[in-house]
This record gives structure tokens, C-alpha cells and sequence, in this order.
């Protein structure tokens, strides 16, 4: 973040403790260096980034989180006519048109080589959720999640943009704006955007972009609960300034799947023909090549053949990639149909009592 970003990070009361110390007094400094890099890159770019049209409307991968979206994402971005948000621009999206080159070779070894939650390969070149860079750059993000676990407010306040003041939402819209046209400026490729949380948002998109395309993926309710619930532990742990609180975790995550499925459900219908498609999951992992090709049909996409050439080279090291294992809750599994019913009979999925969950890992 900027230094504004960290001001209005420390005045939201994030959770704060003096074990997280390491993580707390660099805030300042990342501050100051950030902002510096951002003024220099504004005086040289600014211009040309503000005068940049986007003339291609972006596809958007909606579905809630642990759903797919990765995998889906990263089979998308073989295509060589889409561009994506990395992992550096991601982090840094105030200057990575300045610092981008040079940084990333410098600390290119020293980034993990999976990410914690589910063992997925990384670099700086990784596509990457564009909702990490919304948090830096406006503070409305539902990685607020991890500076403020005991205070579900600012996660939910990210997902309901109604609730936001018009200085808020118009915040957000400005910096989103400014992240398309800066990739936009260095690419005139279409921008492949994933972030769950977009899908809590397909009216604001729709009004920004009326040609988007999206492509909604969908899983087993029960496998993404017990992946989402993980994954928000070890965002927590992995991220927090506070103590690592894991309050209804369990709850949250089966209210705001409800929500977001709910609105999809609602927002759907406003999407023109042909600029929506929907992927099952499980589908997708068992035959890649066949709902790509479904997905390059439905959206009048081009380059199919090229993309199935590179994804069919991938093959292998996705064949070897193993998911996260999560033991079977019964009592979870019922409180998960009970609440989500709607989308195990909407995407047509067999309620946990029967399904055979020991022996599905859910990553």
C-alpha cells in the first residue's frame, strides 16, 4: 500500500498484536517506498495511462472461492490472446510499469514456490486475483479478512456494494479503472480477470464493461466449504497483524456461498447472450480439453487449437498436481445441504449423506 492506504488501513482498527510486530513496523516504510514509486510512475506514465482505451472488454472468471477458479484461470492464460494480472502486479499495482522489470529479477528466487493454502506452483508470473490489488489500492477487498477476523463487517462490506457511500464505490471503480488501463496500456490483449468476488458484483461490471464475458465455474457445495474454510485459516495465519482468530469460520463461509450463489443467480439474466458460460468443475478436471473447447464455442472465443496445443503439454504436471485431503464432517455436511440445497439441486449435485466424501479429496 501507499501511505494513504496504510493510514486508512491503521484508522479501519485492524487487529493488531505484538507478536505480529514483523509485520506491523514495515507497514510505514513499504508505505513511503510504495508511494514514492507510485509518484515517479505517475509522472512518467500518467498521461499515456489515463488517455488508454480499453478496447476489448475483459472475461471475467466468476464462482465462489475453491471452486475452480484457478485451475480454470490458469488454463486460460495459455491462450496467447488474453493478458492477466500477475503476482507482482498484483502486490505492487501503484508501480509495477515502473518496477516490474528489474524487481522481479532481482527477488525472483526468493518467492515461494507454492502457495500455502493449496500447494499450487507460484512466481511473479503467476496469474493472480485481481481483488489483492483492489485491496492495495482502494481498501474495499475481501482480503480485509485477514486485518480484521473479528470484525466480519469490512469482509461483507467488500461483497454488498450497495452499502457503500458513493465516495467508496466511486473509489473503487476509479482504482479498478486505472488497474485495466494500465495493463491495457502495456497490451492492447484482452485482460483475463479472476477474483471470486466478482461474482457479488456482475450489475458494477455490466455497467463498466457491457461486453464482458464471463465464465462461472461451479463444485460440489460440501468440497468447496471444506476447502474455503481452510483456505481462510491459512490466509489468516499466513497474513494477520493480530492473533489468528477463527471466529464461525464454518458459518461465514456457508452464508456468503449462499449470498454469492443467490446474486448469481439474480444477475445472471443481465448478462447478453452468448457472453456467459458455466463450467462444472469436476467436468473440467476430468476432461480440460473438451470444456475449454465448450467455453471458446459458447463465447465466440478465438485461438481454440493453439490453446489446446499448450494445455496439452500441461497436461502431464496437472495430472500430477494432488489435491488438499480434508477428513468428513457428518454434522457439517448436513448443516452444508440444509443451507445450500438451491445449488446442489441447481448444478445437479448429490447431497453429502450420499455422496462417497471420504474418498474425494477436496483441495
Amino acid at each position: 500500500m501507499k501511505l494513504s492506504g496504510v493510514a486508512r488501513l491503521l484508522t479501519s482498527r485492524p487487529s493488531m498484536h505484538v507478536s505480529r510486530l514483523h509485520r506491523i513496523l514495515p507497514l510505514p516504510l513499504f508505505g513511503a517506498y510504495n508511494s514514492t514509486m507510485a509518484a515517479i510512475e505517475d509522472l512518467i506514465y500518467g498521461r499515456a495511462v489515463a488517455e488508454t482505451r480499453i478496447e476489448q472488454p475483459p472475461l471475467f472468471v466468476l464462482g465462489y472461492w475453491r471452486s475452480g477458479t484457478t485451475l480454470l484461470q490458469t488454463l486460460l492464460a495459455h491462450d496467447r490472446n488474453f493478458q492477466y494480472l500477475n503476482l507482482y502486479q498484483a502486490l505492487f499495482p501503484w508501480h509495477f510499469l515502473l518496477t516490474e522489470k528489474v524487481t522481479t529479477k532481482l527477488t525472483a528466487r526468493f518467492v515461494p514456490k507454492a502457495r500455502p493454502m493449496d500447494n499450487m506452483q507460484v512466481s511473479w508470473d503467476s496469474p493472480q486475483e485481481d481483488d489483492m490489488a483492489s485491496c492495495v489500492m482502494s481498501g474495499i477487498s475481501p482480503c480485509s479478512v485477514v486485518s480484521h477476523p473479528h470484525d466480519y463487517r469490512h469482509f461483507w462490506k467488500a461483497l454488498s456494494f450497495d452499502t457503500l457511500s458513493e465516495t467508496e464505490l466511486n473509489r473503487w471503480k476509479s482504482c479498478f479503472l486505472t488497474l485495466l488501463k494500465k495493463l491495457t496500456y502495456r497490451s492492447n490483449k484482452r485482460v483475463l480477470l479472476k477474483s471470486p468476488y466478482h461474482t457479488f458484483h456482475i450489475p458494477t461490471l455490466l455497467e463498466m464493461f457491457p461486453e464482458a464475458k464471463f465464465v462461472y465455474i461451479h463444485r460440489h457445495p460440501y468440497h468447496v466449504f471444506r476447502s474455503a474454510c481452510h483456505l481462510r485459516h491459512r490466509m489468516i495465519a499466513e497474513n494477520t497483524l493480530g492473533r489468528d482468530l477463527f471466529i464461525n469460520t464454518e458459518e461465514e463461509v456457508i452464508r456468503s456461498y449462499r449470498r454469492g450463489f443467490e446474486l448469481y443467480e439474480r444477475d445472471r439474466l443481465l448478462i447478453p447472450d452468448g457472453n456467459l458460460c458455466e463450467v462444472s468443475f469436476e467436468q473440467l478436471e476430468c476432461d480440460p480439453l473438451s470444456e475449454l473447447e465448450r467455453v471458446y464455442a459458447s463465447l465466440n472465443l478465438p485461438g481454440f487449437d493453439d490453446v489446446a496445443e499448450s494445455v496439452t503439454r500441461e497436461l502431464p504436471s496437472l495430472q500430477r498436481y494432488r489435491k488438499n485431503k480434508f477428513p468428513n464432517d457428518p454434522e457439517w455436511a448436513a448443516v452444508v445441504y440444509e443451507q445450500l440445497r438451491d445449488a446442489f439441486e441447481r448444478f445437479c449435485y448429490e447431497a453429502p449423506e450420499t455422496s462417497d466424501l471420504h474418498a474425494m479429496p477436496a483441495a
